[in-house]
Formats: structure tokens, sequence, C-alpha cells
């Protein structure tokens, strides 16, 4: 008889999640963290870049990525990669456990991982995995959970059945990244919120108005002043890595 392990339970709970939240509709923050690593690729200036996304659910930004050329896409979801393919059959995909994924001598020129790193058991292990697959002087671009945002702004359901959650604040972020990586930003974007004083600040009614006469002006201050709902780090890869390591 089968014995359901932790993985398999996250693979259900993944396939599950990417279904309703990821292939039904993408949502605004979402949205608004491609918009920023379209912006970081465009900065780079090349289209013939090797690229890695790690964490890619439905590859709704897949389809986005393949103008800058070659897309290897990588999840948990197995079921839900199978009908990204047939969305996007240039792409790369992969599915498995990124821990656990052997991608032979490949070496990427970018790894995008967005709201990944808050979900994997070993974080430390999982940022040394990321900078192992990247060449010297790759570039990383992680979008993750803004622990001090969510805990103090958000009221948040707890984790379902094979949902890992472990927010990290940006100070613990610089900390995960720094032996692997030069962190070249680091900001958050989307401000949200559903409780307290900053329910009131965030209000659509309130910031209808301002965004009217100033545009997005206010919003991208509240970003910088580090109350968006998600960190954005842009990252080089600092040196070589022993992929042996203990």
């Amino acid at each position: 008889m089968h014995q359901t392990t932790p993985i398999d339970l996250q693979r259900q709970f993944w396939n599950r999640w990417n279904t309703t939240h990821r292939e039904a509709s993408i949502q605004d923050v979402s949205l608004r963290q491609g918009d920023v690593v379209r912006d970081w690729f465009n900065a780079l200036g090349r289209n013939d870049q090797a690229i890695l996304e790690v964490g890619c659910g439905s590859g709704w930004l897949c389809g986005q990525l393949l103008s800058f050329v070659q897309v290897t896409a990588t999840d948990l979801s197995d079921e839900v990669l199978d009908r990204a393919h047939l969305r996007n059959p240039q792409v790369r995909f992969v599915a498995g456990d990124f821990m656990e994924i052997d991608f032979g001598t490949k070496i990427f020129d970018v790894i995008v991982t967005l709201e990944v790193l808050s979900h994997v058991r070993d974080q430390k292990a999982f940022v040394h995995k990321l900078a192992s697959h990247l060449k010297p002087g790759g570039y990383l671009m992680m979008a993750t959970q803004n622990r001090t945002v969510l805990q103090r702004f958000n009221a948040i359901a707890p984790p379902a059945p094979g949902q890992l959650r472990r927010w990290v604040d940006a100070d613990e972020l610089q900390t995960l990244l720094a032996d692997d990586f030069e962190i070249l930003e680091l900001f958050s974007v989307f401000p949200k919120a559903n409780k307290g004083v900053m329910r009131v600040v965030n209000s659509r009614k309130l910031n209808l108005p301002i965004r009217l006469l100033l545009g997005t002006r206010v919003e991208r201050l509240k970003e910088r002043l580090g109350l968006g709902w998600t960190l954005m780090a842009l990252a080089k890869r600092a040196g070589p890595v022993d992929t042996h390591s203990d």
C-alpha cells in the first residue's frame, strides 16, 4: 500500500492551488512581479539568455519570457505542467522537486523564482542550489512574501496540509542570499493590507482619487518604504559554488 509522503502532500496541494489560482486567473500581485521581472530583463539588454524558472506554477510567465530565447521551467505540480506544456510547447517543462532535479551540466544565465522561497523546507540549501545552476555573473530574479507586511497588516489563513510556509523579512532575505550572491536591488512591491491602519491607507476608495491625480507615484513610494506584499531581489552570482558541500 502506497504511503503518502510529505512531498506527495505538497504535490497534491500545489496541483490544486495552481489550478485555482494560476490557471483560472492571475492575481494583481503576480502581475506586478511579472512587470518587475520583465523590466529587469529589458535592462540587461540581451535576447540570448538561457533562463530557468523555478516554481513556474501554470507557466503563466514562461510564455512572456520566451522573447528572451531559451526557457526551462520546473514545478512540483506535475498535472498543471502537463497542461502548461500544451499552452507553451517551446518551453522545456520539468516536473518534480527542485531540490532533487538533476539538470546535468546545464548552466543558466538567469534564474527566476516567484514566491517559492517561503514554501521550501531548507531555504539556505534552496538558495545554494539556485546558485549552483547559474553561470558566474549570472542573475537571480526572486520574489518572496514580505513577512513584515503579511504579519502586521494582513490576516492570512493558516497553511493547508502540504503547504509549507516560512516568510522572511528584508534583512533575513539579505542574509540568505549573502553567501552566494551580490544583491543589486532589494525592494517591495504591491502595497496590500486587510487589517489595521494600513487597511485604510491602502483602501481602493482612498487611493482612487490619489491615483487619478498622481498616477502610481504614491504606490511606488509605499513600495520603496517596504510596505509591499512582496520582496523583489535582483542578485548576481558572487563566484564559484561548491555543489558537493555538506
